[in-house]
């Protein structure tokens, strides 16, 4: 697998996929440079996963398809979507009520690096996922989810695309996961599901804008474009000598993105990787069975920035500074469950914070326990608006060591020392300790601050590190999260009838 780069800026008119030489050895003759970082820009590492598993069961190991391994990777993001999940009735009936296996394998393998799934989304045998490092959780909110039928004339799920909408540090971003229509033949069907899926992202309802006026929209999946004209023999001659660019002039989504203006402004990286369609199973070999199908590039990974206005002297508003770098693109062929290969994609996203303050900031300085229970105070920002169907809740953290560690980014400095990081034991935001209806055990508020009592019975006396994440309804997501500590001792209310004292905290000796 080859390395390219790849930089897109919504302060730049957007342009054509790269012209890249013909050899994937000179590739990186045709990098732009990276600009030059500006102050109070944040970078964040997003790693973009698509895959048809065609209905088979998580494999032992993702490690190389995660880049668990990769020391010089440090993300913040993982944004993950499956299609042809096992979707048999009982399969489907099985994981409404429980997770499936892709979610639950996941969760297990991210978690104890500290990211936690913020939000999915299913429809039939199509799964979407996103996770992120805890201590973003605060500048992340979920504004829809929305699945897109279009198999059986719009009716059934097992064509279309499912999205997520969401805004990252005050930017709004669309994520869709699709799968096509199948077979050469089906291009003009596939163009139109295409603009189905981008008609039907419509917001009524919300103050969200509309899907193009969004800052990006990640948009991937088993896309089912073929290669058109050449014949099955020289595809694969093609192939086996790495002559990738031979193909690229008959790949159809290149050539409908010379024809449909809005098409061509989604982006992709060069395709200097083997097409991921059709493998026999349990094996890299392309169809060996009768109806031996020309490989193709079916599963895609596509981006667009929004168009953004040059700055001008008289503008109240400047032009955002919102950059993305395509860092890495290509296929994993170790994996043999499916008939299509996975295909990754890894950005280094730069921006300037039009959010960098959470709501809602949680002092577990001022924490003291009584009995069962424990005072957990906050303040929120004058702009925030609770809900009675808002909720505190109590999370396990451990610390370890990991060599080389860098340090996190701004939102976590305080969290994490050198060569030290955070493993929650939270893979996604119910999976808490303990928990608190904040209207329902609120006992004093005054000028944004506030107390509320959280019952801590079933938690046993423990040198581990805990953390609070306040937990908005309205906002449907994170609104703040509190550094890690200890709960402090307990202690038990004394009755004196000669003293109206403060109850005092029993002395404790030991050394």
């Amino acid at each position: 697998m080859e390395l390219d780069q790849e930089e897109t800026s919504s302060e730049e008119p957007e342009q054509s996929d790269v012209s890249l030489p013909d050899h994937p050895g000179s590739v990186m003759a045709a990098v732009s440079e990276r600009k030059a970082s500006e102050p109070n820009v944040w970078k964040l590492s997003m790693h973009v996963v698509t895959w048809n598993v065609a209905s088979a069961a998580p494999p032992k190991d993702l490690s190389d398809l995660l880049q668990l391994n990769n020391q010089d990777l440090d993300l913040d993001m993982y944004v993950i979507g499956l299609q042809e999940m096992n979707s048999g009735i009982v399969s489907f009936l099985s994981d409404t009520a429980f997770e499936d296996p892709w979610s639950s394998f996941f969760m297990d393998v991210l978690a104890p690096l500290s990211f936690v799934k913020v939000s999915h989304v299913r429809m039939q045998g199509l799964l979407l996922l996103i996770f992120v490092k805890y201590h973003h959780l605060p500048f992340i909110q979920i504004l829809s989810t929305k699945s897109t039928p279009t198999g059986l004339y719009g009716y059934w799920g097992n064509k279309g695309g499912v999205n997520i909408c969401l805004r990252l540090y005050g930017y709004y971003v669309s994520v869709i996961n699709c799968h096509l229509p199948p077979h050469i033949a089906n291009n003009d069907k596939r163009l139109e599901h295409f603009d189905r899926i981008l008609e039907m992202q419509n917001f009524e309802g919300y103050d969200i804008p509309n899907i193009l006026d969004h800052d990006l929209i990640l948009w991937f999946g088993d896309m089912n474009f073929r290669i058109e004209d050449l014949g099955l023999h020289f595809v694969r001659e093609c192939i086996a000598n790495q002559y990738y660019s031979a193909l690229w002039e008959k790949d159809q989504l290149r050539i409908a993105k010379k024809q449909d203006l809005l098409l061509r402004e989604f982006r992709e990286g060069p395709l200097l990787f083997p097409p991921t369609y059709k493998f026999d199973r349990n094996s890299n070999n392309y169809d060996t069975s009768e109806k031996r199908r020309k490989p193709a590039w079916t599963d895609r990974i596509l981006w667009r920035l929004k168009r953004q206005p040059q700055a001008t002297s008289y503008m109240s508003n400047p032009p955002t500074y919102f950059f993305l770098t395509l860092k890495h693109y290509g296929s994993h062929m170790m994996y043999y469950i499916s008939d299509h290969k996975p295909v990754t994609g890894t950005f280094d996203l730069e921006l300037k914070p039009l959010v960098s303050a959470p709501m809602i900031t949680l002092m577990p300085e001022s924490l003291w326990t009584i009995e069962n229970d424990m005072l957990v105070s906050y303040s929120s920002e004058p702009d925030f608006l609770s809900s009675p169907w808002d909720w505190i809740g109590l999370y396990k953290v451990t610390w370890r060591a990991r060599q080389g560690a860098c340090q996190p980014p701004p939102p976590a400095r305080s969290l994490e020392g050198h060569g030290i990081w955070a493993e929650l034991g939270m893979r996604h935001i119910n999976d808490y300790v303990s928990y608190v209806w904040v209207g329902d055990n609120q006992v004093s508020f005054s000028n944004n601050l506030h107390q509320v009592y959280m019952n801590i019975s079933e938690i046993p006396d423990t040198e581990d590190y805990f953390l609070l994440c306040y937990y908005s309804s309205i906002l449907n997501s994170i609104a703040g999260i509190s550094t890690p500590f200890k709960i402090p001792l307990r202690f038990f209310l004394k009755e004196d009838p000669l003293s109206e004292d403060e109850p005092q905290i029993p002395e404790h000796t030991g050394e």
